[in-house]
């Protein structure tokens, strides 16, 4: 009969069934959590505390429909081990609106920007990142910057309109749908 030293050496898994005690702040509510070490974030959000708006696309961190952002970052949560996030505050879509629509949200449904849906709560949690972030300037700029959140139907160009948009009204010029009207 093998060790337990043995065991383990086969399944790493079966060296610890332990939980770690983590807390975070989910969209502005104090949580406390026990969690196993190999939990990532996402699977944290959507399976433990029924936030299904992230969604779980490649599992490998390349299409950034698991997007949120954790201390004012975009995070592919998908690659995220929720233990090293404890002590974070987590935005996600659902995080958002508070009495109505986050000016980002509005503006993708006022331009058009998901076809299917499944990477809009992606890539609209990274436009909001983005925006506050403030380094994109162009359409340019902001495509390189929401590189990482694919869109399969492809709707980037209403995508980028509806980011530019909101950039426009923060920065106090007319939206493009102002301008149009």
């Amino acid at each position: 009969m093998p060790s337990d030293s043995a065991t383990a050496a086969i399944d790493p898994v079966a060296q610890t069934t332990d939980t770690v005690a983590i807390t975070l702040t989910v969209n502005g509510q104090e949580r406390r959590l026990d969690v196993a070490p190999w939990t990532s974030l996402l699977d944290l959000l959507r399976e433990e505390l029924d936030l299904t708006g992230t969604k779980k696309g490649c599992d490998h961190g390349q299409c950034g429909a698991c997007t949120v952002i954790v201390d004012g970052q975009r995070v592919n949560s998908c690659l995220t081990l929720a233990v090293v996030k404890d002590g974070s505050r987590v935005t996600t879509v659902e995080g958002l609106a508070e009495g109505g629509l986050h000016p980002v949200q509005a503006a993708f449904v006022e331009h058009d920007a998901f076809q299917c849906g499944y990477c809009t709560p992606g890539q609209i949690m990274s436009a909001v990142a983005l925006i506050e972030e403030g380094r994109a300037r162009t359409r340019e700029e902001i495509r390189e910057y929401m590189s990482g959140n694919i869109c399969r139907c492809g709707a980037y160009t209403n995508i980028v309109d509806a980011i530019e948009d909101v950039m426009k009204q923060r920065a106090g010029a007319p939206s493009t749908l102002e301008a149009a009207e």
